[in-house]
Formats: C-alpha cells, sequence, structure tokens
C-alpha cells in the first residue's frame, strides 16, 4: 500500500519542517568541520562518505533523527513513497518505494528506471537590494546515473537563459550524481539508453496526437462562429525555456500542509507574491512566459498567469472547483483569474493579485431597459476560455462579455469542452509530457518580530536624517508607535479575511494617548518587501505622508511601526504606518 501523492507531499513537508526545527544540517556542518580538524591525518585530501556516516552515528546524530521521524503504520510490509525536496526539486510521483523497517532498504534499479521525473533545477540571481531574476530552469534526466559503475556519474549540460533569451547560453554546470545508499545491482547502458528512447517515443506520439486533437477541436470552434477567432481561448502556453506546454499541465492540486489554512489565506499568499510581467526587448506587446510552478515560487514574482495558476492549484487543493479564466480587463489588456463554482451555482471570481473576490451575478441582455440590474464590481470584460487539470471549455456564448456571461460548465452550448481522455493523456501524473509533480510549499524562513525590528529601526533612521536635512529636530514617542500595532493586525486581518474587525479599540486608544488641543495624523501602507529605503521612497512620494514625517509645529512627536506578516516560501505582506501628533497652534 503506498500514500497518494497529495499525502506524501504533506508527509515531505511534515519532514522537512522536523529536520528543520532540530537544525539538522548545521549539526552536520559543525560535525563535518570538527572531523576534519580533529581525525583527517595530513597527507588525507578529503574525508571519506563512510568516515562522515561513522562519526554522525558517534555522536548520535542519527539516531537522534530517527527518533524524532516515528511513522505509524498498520502494517510491517507498508511502503512510504519518498521524494526529497531542497533547493534542487526531485520528486517522485510513480512509487519509488522506501521500506520504513531499518532505513537502508530502497527501490531496485528497475523499479528507479521507471521514474520518469526529471530533476527540476532553476538558476536564481540575487542582488544586493534582496531582488531576484530567473537566470535558467533545466530539467536533468538523472537515470544515466543507474547505468554507471559504482553508481557515480559525471554530467555536464549547458544552461540556457530563459523566455526571449531562451536559446542563449548562461554557462556551463558540472554535476556528479552519486546514488546513496548504493544500488545492489546496476543496468547497463544500454538498457537504460533503450528505456529512455522508448520514453522519448512515447512522448513525441502522444504530443502529436494531442496536437492533431486540438487543431480539430479548434477548427470545430470556428465552425461555430467565425468571430470566435477574435477570442482569448489560449489552448498552449509557452514555459520559461520557451517550450510549448498545454496550458492544463500548468495546473495541478496542491495541498498546503499546515502552512495555510483557508482559501482566502491562500489567496492572501499568492497575492503577496510580487507582480512582474514578463520583460519585453523592443515593441509589439506582452511577451508570452507561462512560469512553472517551481520557478515562480524560487523567485517569488511573477506575472498574472503564474499566480493565477498557483492559486487555482491550491483551492483544488482544499477541495473547490476551480478554474482559471482567460480573458480581457479594461481597455482590453489581456488578463488571467480564477474562478470556483459552488454547489449551489454561485460563481466566484478570485483575483489572483490582490486577493479580492466578487460574485458573478450575470447580466440579462433581454431584459426591459427599465429593469433594475446587477452592477458588475469585478474589472473583468471578456472571457475567451476556462480550464483546470482535467478540464479546459471554450466560451461559445453569442458575446464574451463577462457580465452576460453564464457559467453552467455542462451546457455544451455555451462551453465547447475538450475532451478529458486527450487532456489527461498528456497532462495527468505519471504521464511523460507533464511537467514533474509540484513541490510541497516550504514554511517561511523570516523571523516576523526580528525583522519587524529591523525594518522599523532603518526607517526611524531614515526619516531623522530626512528631518535633519530640512533644518528639524526628531522627536520618537514609543508608546504611541506601540498603540498602532493593532491598526497594522487588523489591516492584514481583512486583507485575508474581508472582515473588519478591531478598528474601534484603535481610535478609543488614540484618543487617550492624545492630548486636548492636540492633532493626530496617521498613514498606514502596504509592500510585499523588506527594503526600507524603497519603501521610505515611496512613502516619501505620497502628499500625506510627506505631510506626516515633515511635520513643523509646536511639541511634534513622530511615530512608526512596521509589522511583518509571513506567508510559506519566505513571502510577506509588510504593514507600515507613520504618525505624529503636535500641538494646535492657529
Amino acid at each position: 500500500m503506498s500514500l497518494p501523492p497529495e499525502k506524501a507531499s504533506e508527509l515531505k513537508q511534515l519532514i522537512h519542517q522536523q529536520l528543520s526545527k532540530m537544525d539538522v544540517h548545521g549539526r552536520i556542518r559543525e560535525i563535518l568541520a570538527e572531523t576534519i580538524r580533529e581525525e583527517l591525518a595530513p597527507d588525507q585530501q578529503q574525508l571519506s562518505t563512510e568516515d562522515l556516516i561513522k562519526a554522525l552515528r558517534r555522536r548520535g546524530i542519527i539516531d537522534d533523527v530517527m527518533k524524532e521521524l516515528n511513522f505509524v503504520t498498520d502494517s510491517v510490509d507498508q511502503e512510504l513513497p519518498s521524494s526529497p525536496k531542497q533547493t534542487v526539486c526531485f520528486t517522485d510521483r510513480q512509487s519509488t518505494l522506501l521500506k520504513k523497517s531499518d532505513g537502508t532498504r530502497m527501490a531496485d534499479s528497475t523499479t528507479m528506471l521507471s521514474i520518469s521525473d526529471p530533476v527540476h533545477m532553476v538558476l536564481i540571481k540575487t542582488d544586493i537590494f534582496g531582488e531576484t531574476t530567473l537566470v535558467a530552469s533545466y530539467f536533468l534526466e538523472w537515470r544515466s546515473v543507474l547505468g554507471s559503475e559504482n553508481g557515480v556519474t559525471s554530467l555536464t549540460v549547458e544552461l540556457m537563459g530563459v523566455g526571449t533569451e531562451s536559446k542563449v547560453s548562461v554557462g556551463i554546470l558540472n554535476i556528479k550524481l552519486e546514488m546513496y545508499p548504493p544500488l545492489n545491482q546496476t543496468l547497463s547502458q544500454e538498457v537504460v539508453n533503450t528505456q529512455l528512447a522508448l520514453e522519448r517515443q512515447k512522448t513525441a506520439e502522444k504530443e502529436r496526437l494531442f496536437l492533431v486533437y486540438a487543431k480539430q477541436w479548434w477548427r470545430e470552434y470556428l465552425q461555430i462562429r467565425p468571430s470566435h477567432n477574435s477570442r482569448l481561448v489560449k489552448i498552449f502556453a509557452q514555459d520559461e525555456n520557451g517550450i510549448n506546454r498545454p496550458v492544463c499541465s500548468y495546473i495541478k492540486p496542491l495541498r498546503a500542509g499546515r502552512l495555510l489554512d483557508t482559501p482566502r489565506q491562500a489567496a492572501r499568499f499568492v497575492n503577496v507574491l510580487g507582480y512582474e510581467r514578463a520583460p519585453v526587448i523592443g515593441g509589439g506587446g506582452k511577451q508570452e512566459q507561462w512560469c512553472t510552478l517551481l520557478a515562480f515560487l524560487c523567485r517569488n514574482k511573477g506575472d498574472c498567469e503564474d499566480h493565477a495558476n498557483l492559486l487555482c492549484s491550491l483551492l483544488l487543493g482544499y477541495g473547490l472547483e476551480a478554474f482559471v479564466c482567460v480573458g480581457t480587463k479594461a481597455k482590453g489588456i489581456p488578463h488571467a483569474w480564477v474562478m470556483t463554482c459552488g454547489t449551489d451555482g454561485t460563481v466566484t471570481f478570485w483575483e489572483s493579485l490582490t486577493g479580492h473576490r466578487y460574485i458573478h451575478k450575470p447580466v440579462n441582455p433581454d431584459e426591459s431597459p427599465v429593469a433594475e440590474q446587477p452592477k458588475p464590481l469585478y474589472p473583468y470584460r471578456t472571457i475567451g476560455c476556462v480550464f483546470n487539470h482535467q478540464m479546459f471549455l471554450g466560451n461559445c456564448q453569442p458575446s464574451d462579455s463577462v457580465e452576460i456571461c453564464v457559467f453552467d460548465l455542462n451546457d455544451e452550448s455555451k462551453w465547447k469542452p475538450m475532451s478529458e481522455e486527450a487532456i489527461k493523456s498528456v497532462c495527468a501524473p505519471g504521464a511523460t509530457t507533464s511537467l514533474p509533480p509540484f513541490p510541497p510549499l516550504c514554511a517561511s524562513t523570516i523571523d516576523a518580530s526580528v525583522t519587524s525590528n529591523e525594518i522599523e529601526m532603518q526607517l526611524r533612521l531614515l526619516v531623522s536624517e530626512h528631518r535633519k536635512d530640512l533644518g528639524l529636530t526628531t522627536v520618537w514617542e514609543d508608546q504611541l508607535s506601540y498603540l498602532l500595532s493593532p491598526a497594522l493586525a487588523s489591516y492584514e486581518f481583512e486583507r485575508t479575511t474581508s472582515i473588519s474587525a478591531g478598528n474601534e479599540e484603535f481610535q478609543d486608544a488614540i484618543r487617550r494617548a492624545v492630548p486636548d488641543g492636540h492633532t493626530f495624523k496617521g498613514f498606514p501602507i502596504h509592500f510585499v518587501y523588506r527594503n526600507a529605503r524603497r519603501a521610505f521612497a515611496t512613502c516619501l512620494r505620497s502628499p500625506f505622508c510627506e505631510e506626516i514625517i515633515c511635520c513643523r509645529g509646536d511639541q511634534v512627536r513622530l511615530a512608526v511601526r512596521v509589522r511583518v506578516f509571513t506567508y510559506p516560501e519566505s513571502a510577506c505582506a509588510v504593514w507600515i504606518m507613520f504618525a505624529c501628533k503636535y500641538r494646535s497652534v492657529l
């Protein structure tokens, strides 16, 4: 009996968190340093793996880890899937089986040869300001190591750029692959090469058949109404490497484990990931580039399609019927958002860039002009298609206007579906043409209290220097700064739940803290980055905030409060409030 993929994902996440909590990697580094210092002879050049394992056992590290990681199972022979996620993600979906009994037995070479998932490597560049840039994304075929002598092989791969630079080399990477523990029996290189060749043929045939089917589906769609040619019906999309993939392959149900508790919290997490359009060289409109999930999460920012794909995957993980919608918003700008269909027929739009939710109530175009009609609050204008990991439907209603669109997806006179079997052949888990399984989300490594305090101290210094340049003195009031905390917590709670709470207590505390005859002013602002200098420069562009920072008067007291709210993958929402109080002088 093996765990389903979603359970295996949650298990891996728990193990990763436990190892981080125990600081296993730090302890291993310390022991490695001690062993090299104390036991390595001057004529030895390197420490063997066996020596390191002995040192770890001698100091009880392995025993400590095994005591913490206790699996409760119904059967001694039950097998658990294993797929570690580190900086380079390697995830199994075709049952890599590790026996739980003694921790030393693993799948044989034949079983491992059947695992077609590549190792996805993402190269990110981070500048001194913390800004990230996606440099390269590479899918490594690792199974050549199964046919190598002693289970060790070395590879040299050329990394190519992304987007418009996907044909430009960015460097050479030397990789050493080693099976650990070593395989009892290795395969011949001929067997490995034959397996890989057969898979490539199978993949090419599946892709060819799906392309033939997609062309036929598109011809039928255009025959319904010639004007359909101008609708945004997107069947394929290019990834960061310039490879065309079915849009359904970008979606897979994703469970957040214990990192996100509700669908609305998941929407807030996606919202605080940075927004950045794919760079365009020259004119000609928007550059086409959808990112794979690992590349998107590693750089912590992406386009609207990346946000919508992630949010849809998370909502599917919560058991909702979710779809990505492709259409336009104001001024005909192409856009992607998420839609959920309730069991009661309620259709809800989720804007992945803001976290806002909108209930869709269609307008009846045949209704009398004097009749009262629902007024749309959402920013969307047209819709061409909707899709998730199993379904793709093109909008074939007379008008593609969102406000009069009927979202009865089972009505084929309104929505033309693609064959679910055709989609499954190239997008389902286990299909050699699909992307590797999504990696589990990682818990935040940011200490919210420490980071909040650091940013606050930096902002105080920046404000003091700015006022000094203006010839003004600066007096900070710590108590007033502290009283701003409930307001910032209330703002984040409202962004997550759409419920306002706690504002009454905040206002009452401020009234008590500001004496009669004094004036209080406050300015809250929200960021998704932790660069204090960049945030301060942005705040000064607001006339109201500048008025507070540059306040002149009698008995001027300044306050600033920073509150960092952390989310998975080291994403965060940073709330800042500047405030001042002063004696009013006529």
